[in-house]
């Protein structure tokens, strides 16, 4: 049995080191598009009482330098703030801004589906950027950036969104590493030819991908998803792009609390059993493997008194995980993080594991 054990963590500690091999691969021969062809694009905001934020951001948008024309379409989706007047006034000022105010509907009620698939049908482009009421772009070549990936192949473009950092903040740095984590792994399978999520905090794809499967209606039912979901239903080798520029990142408002955070982490988790089953096996692999490597050192110790044996693979493990996590973080100014992956992986895999288990429970109904 003993043996057995031991085995195991050895074939657990190697998947671990190819798994992190297989995401830094593809994403270190991964070039920047320098397609010339610019085409008219629609930023997509889906805003529900974001009133402040808007204020904020709104300029963002309007300050980007792009070499062809694009709309900004807000959505106002049922605001009980002041985010109609806000959005108002930026239209008086701005001929490019156009606003789609969402009534209420029986049928789709709270449901941000809805809301995306107005704002998208009132859209005057074919190419759509979408970004949320809580972000804005990091540089104001963010649609030059993002729109260059689009071409004749590519429908899909796959982009960055980050949060800002707070100093002090384990709980900060817990989310930022949880979002480069999850990117790490959704460009990097982009890149090998199997893409199976996007984040809309920052995300682009055609109208004509929309319509083409009926927008959102395999899973309008299901409150999340408009980004993971739809991606996961649409997306191949051959459509879609990545953009690992800095530049086409954008960068959100974190949740301060605990508390607020798990609740985003629940809606968005509560997505992923919807996702292709061979999605589902590669990414529930990963996680298991994670499991084991973190619990069987502390078996095995029972064992023997030669740690030695635990801990070089250990320390192989780690330093590829340091290698692969620390070029990725590299290209997206997260470097910060790195001296703080052994705590933070330990506690996201805690908390992946209460997520799991709390949504087997009850899952959250609203989008907001």
């Amino acid at each position: 049995m003993l043996d057995y054990l031991w085995i195991t963590f050895y074939v657990i500690i190697f998947l671990q080191c190819l798994y992190y091999l297989i995401f830094l691969t593809p994403l270190l021969g991964a070039k920047q598009n320098n397609n010339r062809n610019r085409n008219p694009i629609s930023v997509v905001v889906c805003a529900k009482n974001e009133a402040q934020n808007l204020k904020k951001f709104i300029p963002h948008f309007l300050q980007q330098k792009y070499s062809a024309p694009f709309e900004i379409v807000l959505i106002n989706d049922r605001s009980t703030d002041e985010t109609g007047e806000i959005i108002s006034q930026f239209a008086q000022n701005n001929s490019n801004i156009k606003i789609v105010n969402v009534e209420e509907c029986e049928n789709f009620w709270g449901n941000k589906k809805y809301a995306l698939t107005l704002g998208i049908k009132a859209a005057q482009y074919e190419h759509l950027l979408f970004t949320d009421a809580d972000c804005y772009p990091t540089s104001e070549n963010w649609i030059e950036q993002m729109a260059s990936c689009f071409s004749k192949k590519k429908s899909i473009v796959l982009g960055y969104g980050g949060y800002e950092k707070i100093k002090n903040s384990f709980l900060n740095k817990l989310i930022r590493y949880e979002t480069v984590l999850t990117a790490l792994q959704y460009f990097s399978y982009s890149k090998a030819g199997i893409p199976y999520m996007g984040v809309g905090r920052n995300l682009a794809y055609t109208k004509s991908e929309f319509f083409k499967v009926n927008g959102f209606i395999k899973h309008i039912k299901i409150k999340s998803g408009d980004d993971d979901l739809f991606i996961n239903e649409i997306a191949d080798s051959s459509n879609t792009s990545i953009n690992l520029s800095f530049d086409s990142t954008t960068t959100s408002i974190p949740k301060n609390s605990f508390k607020d955070w798990i609740l985003q982490k629940r809606r968005h988790i509560s997505t992923a059993s919807h996702y292709k089953a061979h999605h589902k096996i590669l990414l529930a692999t990963f996680y298991l493997t994670q499991i084991i490597t973190l619990i069987a050192p502390f078996v095995l110790l029972f064992f023997t008194a030669d740690v030695k044996f635990i801990l070089i693979p250990l320390f192989i493990r780690y330093a590829i995980l340091f290698l692969s996590f620390g070029l990725f973080s590299k290209k997206l100014k997260e470097m910060d993080l790195i001296l703080w992956i052994p705590f933070l992986e330990i506690s996201l895999i805690f908390i992946q594991l209460y997520l799991y288990l709390i949504n087997r429970i009850s899952i959250p109904t609203n989008w907001k």
